[in-house]
């Protein structure tokens, strides 16, 4: 059900990589126009700090982003994200400064491509730059050539780094729009949060399981400002066993699009309502477990070393436990607990 997507055009870790004329650029495309996707994203490695004082750290950061613009230009690709940097042992002006030397320089460099530079919102984890809507608009405001920058909203991000998503994001996109511009905001990722709003912390969690919730990331995705723009998911993959983790997805997307009847059809729907049962038997009401289960891991540290396990998976445990859904995978169950958070738009 997917109509868009990101990707790396080599591992985002490292800086090797293979010529893109030797991938199947063609051949990708003609798979996107038959499955009806149009617009995709490229995001820039995570190596890449233009905001470090250190002139080899910096020099690589330039020389490696103008290299995966012309792979993202070569794509065919309009938009490359890009988390801005860190200052490390610095300050923030000195980091704002330095990200905005660097792009001036990048830009200079690729300006015989088609290619935009959209600055990601970012959670203030550490030193990095871009934690509030100001430093971006900083670093805009210093690049001669600021046309060639977008932005990248992480939903996730700005939760984390104090911004109130979840009661009033038209005030939080008007502020965007007053100090950015919303004429700028190109792409956006969707993603729950594992901490409460203003935590700096930057954990991502499935959509409903976290501390947005449904409600509010459904809000968002339907939005009329900004549901035309290429909406990302980057929610965890997930299992109990390591190396079996799989993303939530097709469930993500149809509960999202309205879509889950058409997509999994009537049994998935009467399970879900199952589950809901089942729950409410155990005295669990969805929106209030999940934010009890966060309270408690955030603020107890003794309950925590004693059981770690976050909202989702203690629901998954206690399906298991009861063998509610014995012929179902484990996926299966996880798809149908990413529905049970949407209730009630789908009971």
């Amino acid at each position: 059900g997917s109509s868009t997507f990101m990707i790396y055009t080599g591992a985002p870790q490292n800086t090797r990589r293979k010529p893109i004329e030797d991938q199947y650029i063609t051949e990708g495309k003609e798979v996107m126009a038959k499955q009806g996707v149009d617009e995709i994203v490229v995001h820039a490695p995570y190596i890449i700090n233009l905001g470090s004082y250190k002139d080899d750290t910096y020099e690589l950061a330039v020389r490696f982003l103008q290299e995966e613009i012309r792979r993202t230009d070569y794509i065919g690709v309009k938009n490359i994200v890009l988390h801005p940097g860190a200052y490390t042992d610095k300050d923030a002006e000195y980091g704002i400064a330095r990200i905005a030397e660097g792009l001036n320089e990048v830009l200079t460099g690729i300006k015989d491509t088609d290619v935009n530079i959209a600055l990601e919102t970012m959670a203030g984890k550490g030193t990095e730059i871009g934690r509030s809507f100001e430093e971006i608009a900083s670093i805009i405001e210093k690049v001669e050539d600021n046309s060639r920058l977008t932005v990248c909203m992480d939903t996730c991000h700005i939760h984390d780094a104090g911004y109130d998503i979840v009661n009033d994001f038209d005030g939080v996109l008007e502020q965007f729009d007053r100090t950015i511009g919303l004429d700028r905001l190109a792409v956006v990722h969707l993603n729950d949060s594992k901490n409460f709003r203003g935590a700096g912390k930057d954990r991502h969690a499935p959509i409903g399981a976290g501390l947005i919730g449904f409600d509010a990331m459904n809000y968002i995705v339907n939005h009329e400002k900004i549901r035309h723009l290429p909406l990302v998911l980057e929610t965890p993959w997930i299992s109990k066993e390591k190396g079996n983790e799989r993303p939530m997805y097709e469930a993500e997307i149809a509960l999202l699009r309205g879509e889950v009847d058409k997509r999994f059809g009537d049994e998935f729907m009467d399970h879900v309502e199952r589950l809901d049962f089942f729950f409410r038997k155990q005295d669990i009401t969805r929106r209030e477990y999940v934010i009890g289960i966060w309270d408690l891991l955030k603020n107890d540290a003794k309950a925590k070393k004693a059981d770690g396990r976050e909202p989702m998976e203690r629901l998954y445990d206690m399906v298991k436990e009861a063998r509610l859904f014995p012929e179902l995978t484990e996926e299966q169950i996880n798809h149908r607990l990413s529905a049970y958070f949407a209730i009630p738009k789908y009971s």
